[in-house]
């Protein structure tokens, strides 16, 4: 559509009332519920120390960027595509697609140009440049793996650390100085059952619930310094029978229906007598044994799907949503990016220590008219005002507006390890890849990528409980394998392309793929993803030196040399030597 969708905002004024309605839903727009925050630069303190103090005693509560205006672009974004021998690498196709319905955003023109504005062409991701080889070398691997197998999340007693701290809230967390926090309490005991389902001490399940997924492509591979885990909860009504009452059966078939819709696709299910819901689950025209929710979905043709339980009547009462490619209102994520860990066999695990927990939930519903009409108004918007950058609502206690339809808020160590909030102008950093760029599916990345039901636990599990060795790797509609395709594109495993491990053990001296590792690969894309324990216990080592720095908003990618592919300013104009698209067929 437009090649600077990536690099602007979705403001309040984009959620606007539409005729017409493609999705069958009625135009209702719920308001945000985060109030309206302008980003403001602020000065730049002397030195790191400084800066931590500034984090932590100022820039909670209040809504100035201190630094970067344009924090919404990635630094991936600022990857040189040329090389120096002058081989041309397309990383930017894993984002940057055409528009897929209900995705309104086609910019695969990203892929082509970078499109920057003058304002962004300066890269203020710094951190990139810095070397950190003897900050590295100071850390001792014990002292690096008993921080990184240091629980912050959990006390000594299993008490969630931020949930106590939150009951009692710091001042300096406090944005609306009521003495009472207002954004996510974290309720999640990473305590799963054999169905994925999260269980409280005592016993009874939160609500939260693990899927085995295959990760997006680059950055969050875990060789490239960060494992992570993705939660997800729907809104109580899809939890309940019709009677308002706690269902598990009517849980798990809604989390299926939500998949169906999320995959445009069919979810297998156990054996399920469709007459105790009265929901054609299969499709087939009548009430009888389903053994899958079938995707079936052509609103203007008279087909809908349903969900099953109260949510059902809530549906038929036009109280809550259904549309193919988004989530119902009152969807939750909840995201942690963490070190890794190393066992004594030498397995890569998932440490128990978190570099950040995220959280996110669909405040309000926008349909397909909305959605299209803002990606529309953020064209003309880009056009008519082109040195305007995005203007993101919301504070550091209550998360920021996306501003089509979900909230997202951060928690980040602090200079001595334990979570606390992220400030305004960290949490704007993840706010930009979850709504501005054309390859997420309403907003999300890992739920359109759990793996099969054929998977044990159906794909319902924990990487706690199952790694990510033994997964296939994942293949497009046309059979292209995604993760060879992303090494043929790119040459590495990251976008900086300075992941010399995965280089030296997928590619031979030419450059060219080595046939053997990619047949291993596609039964396993442990093979690729997982880092040896050197190569972890670097990076972990990388990671620290950032939190003691208290440096985020300087950039939190994981290296220890400075990196060479990357822009310190980008040409205007600068074209990036892809010549077609790549296009991931669905």
């Amino acid at each position: 559509m437009h090649k600077f969708l990536v690099i602007s905002i979705f403001s309040a004024s984009l959620l606007l009332q539409a005729c017409g309605n493609d999705d069958g839903d009625a135009d209702k727009t719920q308001s945000n519920p985060t109030p309206v925050a302008q980003a403001t630069p602020s000065p730049e303190p002397n030195g790191s120390d400084d800066h931590s103090k500034v984090v932590t005693d100022t820039l909670l509560l209040n809504t100035l960027v201190k630094h970067n205006e344009g924090a919404f672009i990635p630094a991936q974004c600022y990857t040189k595509t040329r090389a120096s021998n002058g081989e041309v690498h397309n990383p930017c196709y894993a984002c940057h697609q055409p528009e897929r319905e209900p995705n309104y955003l086609d910019d695969g023109d990203l892929q082509l140009e970078y499109g920057f504005r003058p304002v962004t062409q300066e890269n203020k991701w710094t951190n990139l440049f810095k070397d950190r080889s003897a900050d590295v070398a100071a850390i001792s691997d014990e002292e690096i793996t008993h921080w990184v197998r240091t629980s912050n999340y959990f006390d000594s007693n299993g008490k969630i650390i931020l949930a106590e701290k939150m009951a009692d809230v710091p001042a300096n967390w406090d944005f609306t100085r009521d003495n009472t926090w207002n954004g996510f309490t974290p309720d999640c005991y990473y305590n799963f059952d054999d169905e994925g389902f999260d269980r409280a001490p005592s016993g009874e399940r939160t609500g939260w619930r693990a899927f085995a997924y295959t990760p997006f492509l680059g950055t969050f591979w875990p060789t490239n310094g960060s494992t992570d885990d993705v939660l997800i909860r729907l809104a109580p009504a899809l939890r309940q029978n019709g009677e308002g009452i706690a269902d598990d059966n009517i849980y798990k078939l809604n989390f299926a229906v939500v998949e169906a819709m999320i995959k445009r696709a069919n979810i297998a299910i156990p054996a399920t007598e469709e007459a105790l819901y009265g929901v054609d689950l299969n499709r087939n025209g009548t009430l009888d044994v389903a053994e899958e929710v079938v995707y079936d979905w052509k609103p203007l043709e008279g087909r809908r799907m349903e969900y099953v339980g109260k949510a059902r009547d809530l549906l038929q009462a036009g109280d809550l949503h259904i549309a193919a490619g988004l989530y119902p209102e009152g969807t939750e994520f909840l995201h942690t990016v963490r070190y890794i860990d190393v066992d004594d066999s030498g397995e890569i695990k998932l440490a128990p220590r978190m570099k950040e927990l995220r959280y996110t939930i669909k405040a309000s519903w926008n349909n397909y008219s909305q959605l299209r009409n803002a990606a529309l108004s953020e064209v003309k918007e880009a056009d008519t005002f082109p040195e305007r950058l995005r203007s993101v609502k919301g504070n550091p206690e209550i998360g920021l507006g996306n501003g089509v339809g979900w909230v997202y808020q951060g928690f980040i160590e602090d200079k001595h390890g334990d979570l606390r909030p992220q400030s305004y102008e960290e949490t704007v950093a993840c706010v930009g890849c979850h709504s501005g760029i054309g390859a997420t599916d309403d907003s999300s990345f890992a739920f359109p990528r759990r793996v099969a039901s054929s998977y044990p636990q159906a794909g319902w599990s924990h990487w706690s409980q199952r790694g990510l060795a033994g997964i296939m790797e994942p293949q497009w509609a046309d059979g292209t394998w995604e993760y060879t395709e992303y090494l043929k594109q790119n040459k590495s495993a990251n976008e900086f392309r300075t992941n010399n491990e995965v280089i030296a053990k997928f590619f031979d001296a030419e450059g060219e793929l080595i046939p053997a590792k990619i047949t291993a690969l596609h039964g396993n894309i442990g093979e690729l993803l997982l880092p040896s324990p050197e190569r972890a216990l670097e990076l972990n080592k990388a990671y620290k030196v950032i939190v003691d720095e208290q440096s985020f908003i300087y950039g939190r990618d994981a290296h220890i040399a400075p990196l060479d592919n990357v822009w310190q300013n980008v040409p205007e104009g600068e074209l990036t030597g892809v010549e077609s698209l790549v296009v991931k067929k669905y």
